[in-house]
């Protein structure tokens, strides 16, 4: 059976696609897998930050495109970086077992943390999730964008253009550098992306071979997980690049949620939690994002969006 996996050509995206590989062919010796890369919007518009043009879909339409016509077979995304509505004829095959979700402060000077950082650091993201809880935390912050994969961030950060960065511990681990990273930021301070540490593979929702092919590497806690994070985000965005967190976690069939809402500036942010079966994940994902709106989040993303 030949298997054509689809992917940006980052290291990291990369990294991701023969992941699954080596996981498929573990399970299948036999089949004939090729990678293709395939280049996205996101990966051409380098001079701008993700909220002024377009935010998660940048990463993902092209290569949907090449599934929906056939060129691929499957597609391997980082779950984070997934719209909440897919297009009509796909579906998610498969959700891998979550990696670390967290958030990593990787200092410049030496090892420290977010408190131990100097009065009005530099620390470059280019996450407005990220911008806003970092400046709830520590507002005296100077936090500017950072553009680039995992190799051009590091460098900009030695180059000396920030004092500190934020990544994603999952990506850093993927990629060798775990050792960079000074801090993993509780989940408490910084509450990760939806999806954030989650592998996701793209199919056709007609294609029961590949479907079945993938079932083996579907992690059910994962995607309830998720799911019920995707499901708030949906609730709470309207499309817009906005800042939102979530993370779910399930134990014995319960699934607790948590999730936020925050001004741009972190001078406002809203956080609360709810748990149920994990088997009604969606419908907590938006009950959270109900209460949160109800909770004021209503009055702080329409600010967000006029600003934008």
């Amino acid at each position: 059976m030949r298997v054509v996996i689809g992917t940006r050509g980052s290291k990291l995206a990369l990294w991701q696609a023969n992941h699954v590989a080596e996981l498929l062919r573990a399970g299948r010796p036999d089949l004939d897998l090729e990678v293709k890369t395939i280049q996205t919007r996101g990966d051409l518009v380098r001079d701008r930050a993700l909220s002024q043009v377009g935010g998660k879909g940048l990463f993902v339409k092209e290569i949907e495109n090449a599934l929906l016509s056939g060129k691929i077979d499957l597609a391997v995304h980082s779950l984070k970086d997934m719209p909440t509505e897919q297009p009509e004829g796909l579906t998610l095959g498969a959700i891998l077992e979550r990696a670390d979700p967290r958030d990593a402060l990787v200092v410049r000077e030496e090892k420290g943390n977010l408190d131990g950082l100097p009065q009005g650091a530099r620390v470059g993201t280019s996450s407005l999730r990220r911008k806003a809880q970092l400046l709830a935390a520590r507002p005296d912050l100077e936090v500017l964008d950072l553009r680039g994969n995992v190799d051009t961030r590091l460098r900009k950060l030695r180059e000396g253009q920030y004092e500190a960065v934020v990544l994603a511990v999952a990506g850093l681990v993927r990629l060798g550098y775990e050792a960079a990273a000074s801090q993993a930021l509780p989940v408490d301070v910084m509450l990760p992306a939806v999806g954030q540490g989650a592998l996701c593979v793209e199919i056709r929702a007609e294609d029961g071979a590949t479907r079945t092919l993938l079932s083996a590497l579907d992690h059910p806690a994962t995607r309830w997980a998720t799911m019920a994070e995707r499901a708030l985000l949906r609730r709470l965005e309207g499309g817009c690049q906005v800042p939102i967190g979530a993370f779910g976690q399930t134990d014995s069939g319960q699934l607790a949620l948590r999730g936020m809402v925050a001004a741009l500036d972190g001078s406002r942010l809203l956080r609360d939690e709810m748990r149920g079966p994990a088997y009604e994940a969606e419908a907590l994902g938006t009950a959270l994002a109900e209460r949160l709106l109800a909770a004021g989040g209503g009055e702080i993303l329409e600010e967000v969006r006029r600003a934008s």
